[in-house]
């Protein structure tokens, strides 16, 4: 499974102002619903549901928001790169600067779970996440991802 199987180039943002956690999870919604033509608002509950859960913010100034959703009919990808990290409650309470949000439907969750595994392969890697930061595009930040 790879990443590019979920996201498009479209679905990369890139200095992104920077907002509150939940403002920017609201803000990622309103971007998938626009994709998935779910409403905008049981999105964003699902992400806050899943967040108040435990931080996505996996660390290094990385966050995986992500969240199953009824009647999704398949996983979608938003990356967003920040113009400057936001608190995001990370486990190593690093702020944030890059968010890959996956949505995935609520039937498929091992689905979920292998996109998500895949996610984080990608993000283990400090160059990777260097050359992501130091990206002037959003091309440039989709090919380094898929």
């Amino acid at each position: 499974m790879q990443l590019s199987d979920h996201l498009a180039l479209e679905n990369i943002a890139v200095d992104l102002p920077p907002v509150s956690k939940h403002k920017l999870l609201r803000q990622l919604a309103d971007m998938s619903a626009q994709q998935t033509g779910i409403e905008a608002g049981v999105i964003a509950k699902a992400l806050l549901a899943r967040e108040n859960l435990g931080s996505t913010g996996i660390g290094r100034g990385i966050a995986i928001p992500h969240a199953l959703i009824e009647g999704l009919p398949k996983s979608l990808a938003i990356v967003a790169r920040l113009a400057r990290p936001i608190d995001f409650e990370a486990v190593d309470d690093i702020p944030v600067d890059i968010v890959v949000l996956l949505l995935s439907p609520a039937a498929g969750h091992g689905q979920n779970l292998n996109i998500l595994s895949c996610i984080a392969r990608q993000l283990r890697h400090d160059h990777t996440v260097a050359a992501i930061r130091a990206a002037h595009t959003a091309d440039e930040i989709f090919v380094l991802l898929t």
